[in-house]
């Protein structure tokens, strides 16, 4: 072979193999890049562990109210045994193990859920855009491209994720607000105060409140009730629905997207006479007179031209890094830990108040809750936007942005400052992204702002669809009957897919479309009884048979229900008739002989 053949050949041959190792290179980079963003636990989780709940009680004593449901809780949290990191290696570096379990997390597992892991949280548990300096950011499941929100962005994933039932988080300025709109599920803010905050890393004192997240009313509502140690008592219904007409308008989500759902929702359920609109800008400036003393202690230049709503969202801010420098400021002097510039310049960049300053502070929190109580009294919601737009892009600096900044502090100050509770309640998707609407009672209101969720959550999802898709609302030609026959099949179809709230929200449309169908009640209570919704279910099973005396499976879901609830007679009761209607049915036989034996010991 010729020696200019050979060197062309060798060329040839080397090329080959740098554009082959290239190649490798490439696919593994590219396989790095995926696998890192498409994680099995989408990034939700710090820790793995195992609360496990204590055996259930011997009969006749009702069930544990969580039992088979499972949680994470965001890493500030006491767990025995487990350092909790607050967003920060070093905090978890300089610190010990905890000694006991923060209470709030004992109470759910000794209600029957059981806990499998510690969730991310940013940095200190301090901004709201659920990015991460020292971990990888976790993948919002419902927009992946978009950021998860923050603080306990972790504890939104998992739960959007469908890693565990619920989700535990600290809201001081959104902390589950924000990334349960982003994430497109459900996040409780409790009334700040009302519960306790004890093995809980805390942010600011005064304005931190337990949260939680999930993906349905019924469970966002049983966990409520344990947390809370709410009784039993007989739901209410909201006589007013208060439409904040100018904050809406801090959203750039198009406002008919939002209120147009609320206005239908509202008119179905609970009639025209309950809406109302108000002004929040003027009621606020003429309910909380602090605030001017307030504006005249910063006015200089473009600060006295600050609107009400900024100077609430000032005064949120200024009590934050207040009262994080007093819970945390030695330990930053003392370890000098690297902290995210954002975040830095949140903590550094004012200078120390004053006692007057703090004096008037407090002055504005306490009027504001008076002012919101004074609004809503014991029967009223509040409607505002969760936040002003649809998650940012990852790694955009629309986060940044004062307006973007100024849009969201005005909309979560409300809530912080008041102390009043919050939900934040998914509205579908608008530009494939997922958007929400908040509910707001007052301080204390906690249960009636759990039993409005769950009244309204399905309606809301179903006004929601429309104005989506316009087209599906047009008048159809088939009957009303065949179009509650088709509800139904939709909602057997999700039965079987265990959706079990999609399932009772198509049996409750074709109960609105033909209510003199007893299956259609008797479905509806077989997915009331998986959510453990057993009176919901009881009542659905006794409607049913006052429309059909021989629905053998209405009398076999209620005798379910009553069992669970402790009605043992009333449910062998149950048993025995199916029995009557049809002596070979296993199931109600060895239903009836178990109570029996049960109930004669």
């Amino acid at each position: 072979m010729q020696p200019k053949r050979r060197h062309v050949l060798a060329s040839r041959a080397s090329n080959l193999w740098v554009l082959l190792g290239l190649g490798i290179a490439g696919a593994l980079l590219i396989t790095k890049k995926l696998k890192k963003r498409v994680r099995e636990d989408f990034g939700a989780f710090i820790e793995k562990l195992l609360l496990l709940p204590p055996p259930q009680p011997s009969p006749p004593k009702a069930p544990h109210p969580l039992t088979a449901l499972s949680f994470a809780v965001s890493d500030l949290f006491d767990v025995k045994g487990y350092v909790s990191g607050f967003g920060h290696p070093e905090w978890i570096r300089t610190h010990e193990a905890a000694a006991s379990t923060s209470p709030v997390v004992s109470v759910l597992v000794e209600g029957g859920a059981t806990c499998v892991g510690k969730t991310v949280v940013g940095e200190f548990a301090f901004s709201i855009s659920g990015e991460t300096k020292h971990y990888d950011t976790p993948t919002n499941p419902a927009a992946p491209a978009r950021i998860p929100g923050g603080s306990c962005s972790g504890a939104a994933v998992a739960v959007a994720a469908n890693l565990v039932d619920f989700a535990l988080g600290i809201d001081t300025v959104g902390g589950v607000r924000v990334p349960a709109g982003y994430c497109g599920v459900l996040g409780f803010r409790s009334s700040q105060g009302i519960v306790s905050n004890a093995g809980i890393i805390p942010v600011s004192s005064s304005l931190d409140a337990v949260g939680w997240f999930a993906r349905d009313p019924n469970t966002l509502r049983r966990v409520g009730h344990v947390i809370l140690q709410l009784p039993f008592a007989a739901q209410r219904n909201p006589r007013q629905i208060i439409l904040a007409d100018d904050y809406l308008h801090l959203s750039k989500v198009p406002v008919d997207r939002i209120s147009q759902v609320v206005i239908k929702s509202a008119e179905k359920l609970f009639g025209r006479q309950a809406l109302k609109h108000e002004n929040l800008e003027k009621y606020f400036e003429a309910k909380v007179p602090s605030l001017k003393e307030f504006c005249r202690g910063k006015a200089n230049g473009d600060d006295a031209k600050l609107t009400t709503s900024m100077l609430l969202a000032n005064v949120m801010q200024l009590l934050q890094r207040h009262e994080f420098l007093q819970n945390h400021g030695d330990w930053i002097n003392t370890v000098n830990p690297s902290i995210d510039p954002a975040v830095y310049s949140q903590l550094c960049k004012t200078p120390e108040l004053t006692d007057e300053e703090i004096e008037n502070l407090n002055a504005v929190r306490n009027q504001m809750r008076v002012a919101i109580g004074s609004l809503l009294k014991d029967d009223g919601i509040l409607v505002i936007p969760t936040m002003p737009s649809v998650p940012p892009k990852l790694g955009s600096k629309e986060t940044m942005s004062e307006d973007y900044k100024n849009r969201s502090s005005s909309l979560l100050c409300v809530a912080s400052i008041s102390g009043c509770c919050q939900v934040t309640v998914p509205l579908g998707k608008h530009d494939k992204c997922p958007v929400s609407v908040s509910l707001i009672a007052r301080h204390g209101g906690d249960r009636f702002l759990l039993d409005t969720v769950q009244k309204m959550y399905a309606s809301l999802q179903e006004n929601s669809s429309l104005i989506i898709n316009p087209k599906s609302s047009s008048i159809n030609t088939i009957s009303q009957e065949e179009s509650a026959e088709i509800a139904k099949e939709k909602g057997n179809q999700a039965f079987k897919e265990k959706q079990w709230q999609k399932a009772i929200g198509m049996y409750s449309e074709a109960i609105k479309l033909n209510d003199k169908n007893g299956t259609y009640y008797s479905n509806r209570a077989a997915a009331y009884l998986e959510l453990g919704s057993y009176r919901q279910a009881e009542a659905d099973c006794t409607k049913a048979l006052t429309l059909d005396k021989k629905n053998i499976k209405a009398y076999l879901r209620r005798g379910t229900a009553r069992e669970m609830l402790g009605n043992f007679k009333e449910a062998i009761d149950d048993f025995s008739y199916s029995l009557v209607l049809e002596p070979n049915n296993k199931r109600a036989a060895l239903s009836a002989d178990r109570l029996r034996k049960v109930f004669l010991q």
